[in-house]
């Protein structure tokens, strides 16, 4: 017999379970004493991990800098002028392991998780942007790491520490549109490029120009001045450390190095990887949508080196001890929920820059917007009656990504690993594990329609492999690292 939800949330909140504890208001100073300082490193300094690694240096010190690209790393270094630089994260760890308390990891996808690994099994505290990992094994490795080592850790999803994301999640834990049946999530990503025949090269560059350009003269010195715009950016680009555990290939200016990496599956999670752990978040939290049975996609096609344009991916829960089974359908591409859907319920409008509308057996809910069938507007459960965790308030007055390390600090000043939100164990990581199973079947819908793919959680494993016409599926629940790096720990 199922637990009621109500029963269920006073349990949970008794045992300490972390997101079920008793509102309060945690505003506290930042710590400035030398003898609390935390000392801090940064592995991949550009875009947001140079805003994780400022962030960080609100609260603690800076001490070491790495970033493939030497320009980036020169740049933050300006900001953080006593701090020692490097190019290779395994340089700086031989040197600085010992002089560290905390790492922050901004860099592509891929190499998340092998970074994130070596400084756990340090003892170090850890913030590793979202997704957690490329790969399934990876996210549930570094949970496994983290609660074994007793680390506070953090995944970069930084929208959870919003007082408004946490109130919602726990109305609708709390039942204010019943128990939930289903869930539709969607964004507007990707925005950077991701489809058929991406790949370039310096041999197919030539063909390429020669076929096109009628003079040879011409021709021949637009392929000489691509040498040299190679040649330049691999002057300040470490390739062979930036490609770290993925499969060697050639660079291409712009294609990969320094945004467009996520449109590959060698290096990235594609749409659905980047922008779940945001828009998932918050439904993920409210209903353990965590282990999944099973995940069918289907897309625009793609080339198995570079995702679609857009896919759509159904997923199936079973029930838990005190909900029923749930069906999640992802959209991505500014694709979104079917109009009769939503507005069955008064939503005759949805963004498509994303969103999450949730059914349950009394109402829907748009967000924090709650309807009945027709458009009635449902009350919010009273905040008393709801179990809800405020993040930590910095009294600098700092936005939510900072909050979201000030979060991750106050953990590792009162060494309690669960008070973060993402921590890898709790959430980040099975969250993570949630969303990759998605790409597991649009990698099986290179022509459109995906298979069918049977998950067994508990012990990470496609259940219907033997049955699958696509080849290469289980490489995305676990890769084997190339190019000399430590292959990853055995967990079963």
């Amino acid at each position: 017999m199922k637990t009621s939800r109500r029963d269920f949330i006073k349990a949970s909140a008794v045992a300490g379970a972390g997101f079920l504890v008793a509102s309060g208001n945690f505003r506290k100073q930042a710590r400035a004493s030398a003898l609390e300082s935390v000392a801090v490193a940064g592995v991949g300094v550009g875009g947001k991990g140079g805003g994780d690694i400022t962030h960080a240096g609100y609260y603690g010190k800076v001490v070491a800098l790495c970033d493939v690209d030497t320009n980036t790393l020169e740049g933050k270094h300006k900001e953080f002028k006593d701090a020692k630089t490097f190019v290779d994260y395994r340089d700086m760890y031989a040197e600085m392991m010992d002089k560290i308390d905390a790492v922050t990891v901004g860099t592509p996808d891929h190499m998340h998780a092998i970074i994130t690994a070596a400084a756990i099994k340090a003892g170090k505290h850890v913030y590793t942007q979202k997704p957690l990992t490329r790969t399934i094994y990876e996210a549930r490795w570094l949970g496994e790491l983290a609660k074994k080592h007793g680390v506070c850790t953090q995944m970069g999803n930084q929208g959870s520490v919003d007082d408004g994301l946490r109130k919602t999640a726990a109305q609708y834990r709390a039942g204010v549109v019943g128990e939930v049946k289903e869930v539709h999530v969607w964004t507007n990503r990707p925005i950077w490029p991701q489809d058929k025949n991406r790949t370039m090269t310096l041999d197919r560059f030539i063909k390429k120009t020669h076929a096109e350009v009628e003079d040879e003269e011409e021709a021949n010195e637009l392929i000489e001045e691509k040498k040299r715009e190679i040649a330049k950016a691999l002057k300040t680009v470490n390739w062979d450390a930036w490609i770290g555990v993925a499969p060697k290939r050639e660079f291409w200016p712009g294609d990969y190095h320094s945004f467009k990496w996520r449109g590959w599956w060698d290096f990235g999670t594609g749409a659905l990887g980047d922008m779940a752990c945001h828009n998932v978040n918050m439904i993920f939290k409210a209903v353990d949508l965590r282990n999944p049975t099973s995940v069918c996609a289907k897309s625009s096609g793609h080339d198995f080196d570079s995702f679609p344009a857009s896919s759509t991916t159904e997923f199936e829960f079973p029930a838990n001890d005190w909900r029923g089974p749930i069906k999640f359908v992802w959209y991505d591409a500014a694709q979104t929920p079917p109009a009769e859907l939503t507005s069955k319920y008064g939503f005759d409008k949805v963004d498509g820059g994303g969103g999450c509308f949730v059914i349950g057996d009394k109402g829907a809910g748009l967000g924090n917007d709650f309807r009945a069938e027709g458009g009635k507007k449902i009350d919010p459960i009273p905040e008393d009656q709801t179990e809800f965790v405020i993040a930590p308030i910095d009294d600098q007055g700092r936005g939510d990504d900072a909050r979201h390390k000030f979060e991750w600090f106050n953990a590792i000043w009162d060494n309690k690993p669960d008070l973060c939100w993402s921590n890898f164990p709790n959430h980040a990581g099975p969250l993570t594990e949630t969303i990759l199973l998605g790409n597991l079947s649009i990698w099986t819908a290179a022509e459109g329609q995906g298979e069918k793919v049977e998950w067994d959680a508990k012990n990470l494993k496609v259940t219907n492999l033997a049955d699958l016409k696509t080849p290469h599926v289980a490489d995305l629940v676990k890769p084997v690292y190339q190019n000399g790096y430590d292959p990853i720990d055995e967990l079963f």
